[in-house]
């Protein structure tokens, strides 16, 4: 029932996508906001509060009716409810419209329009970004939405937390960006405990993604980018995903910062600066780059559908007579 389940979202999603400012999710960062309201008083204890208690007031209800179903046998209502909440949870579509646009816009020599496209997408001052960077923030972009929006959901989908699970994965991905990136919440306490619970529920999805990426990619540089490269990143979780995936295509990702050259003074008595070379492996981000994570995202998901498959078969089988 778990692939059927994912596939008919997939599906279902694929012709009527779920726009990112639905009413659900409106509704559910309107509570995230009253929950920092009701709990912030400068405190990481408070946080931790406020994190347990959102989980709680959308996690047991999507368990409890999930559970109940199971428990009366009723097989098409369970089914139809996993659906449901992986439709909600998934977001293979909300942002694509963004990609496909940008990458028009840069196929046509428009990046007036892809600049603006892409500063709507990431919020992020674009001016003055030539072709290459459009590509480069489109992306990494693209990759970080992906995981955080399927490939994160389909994991805590697979365990025994069920819809549940899924749901606490988007809703800890959420409050750990809503209690800590706008800015009146950069530095505070209350977000601590959010962004360190996020961290740990990702742990283990933010690797397979990048596991992911490898196997239908170039496997060698990928690995090689994951393993020298990663650290670079303020975010370990991003930096993994952008290595793994940037090396997997051959393209190189990051910011001048995470990709800065190494300079060192060999000589102490002048001002001579030896450069050494020390960047990702791959070609700089072009128009092709942005077709070929189109590409690396498909293959992906292709694969851990395939895997979701035998896993699904191997546990029907294993359970006939």
């Amino acid at each position: 029932m778990t692939f059927l389940s994912i596939l008919c979202a997939l599906l279902i999603e694929q012709m009527k996508p779920l726009r990112a400012d639905n009413p659900i999710y409106a509704e559910i960062k309107s509570l995230a906001l009253r929950m920092e309201t009701w709990f912030n008083a400068g405190h990481s204890t408070h946080g931790r509060m406020g994190w347990f208690l959102m989980m709680a007031l959308l996690m047991v209800p999507t368990a409890a009716i999930y559970w109940v179903l199971r428990h009366y046998d009723w097989f098409l209502a369970a089914f139809a409810w996993n659906v449901l909440i992986v439709y909600l949870t998934l977001g293979f579509r909300h942002y694509s419209h963004y990609f496909t646009s940008i990458q028009l816009a840069l196929n046509a020599g428009d990046e007036a329009a892809a600049r603006a496209l892409l500063a709507e997408w990431t919020r992020l001052d674009t001016v003055g970004m030539d072709a290459s960077e459009i590509a480069r923030l489109a992306v990494e972009k693209s990759l970080i939405t992906t995981h955080r929006n399927v490939f994160g959901v389909f994991f805590w989908f697979l365990m025994p937390l069920g819809p549940a699970g899924a749901v606490m994965y988007r809703v800890a991905e959420h409050l750990a960006r809503a209690w800590n990136e706008p800015e009146h919440m950069r530095n505070e306490a209350f977000g601590q405990f959010a962004a360190r619970a996020y961290y740990w529920i990702d742990w283990i999805p933010v690797r397979l993604t990048a596991v992911a990426f490898a196997v239908v990619g170039n496997f060698e540089d990928a690995i090689y980018a994951w393993r020298n490269f990663a650290h670079r990143w303020s975010n370990e979780a991003i930096g993994i995903i952008l290595s793994a995936g940037g090396g997997a295509m051959g393209v190189r990702l990051g910011s001048p910062l995470e990709n800065a050259v190494k300079a060192q003074f060999v000589d102490a008595t002048t001002v001579d600066v030896e450069v050494e070379q020390d960047v990702m492996p791959g070609e700089e981000p072009n128009i092709r780059a942005l077709q070929s994570t189109v590409g690396l995202v498909w293959r992906a998901l292709l694969l851990w559908m395939m895997l979701l498959l035998l896993l699904s078969s191997a546990a029907w089988l294993g359970g006939s007579p």
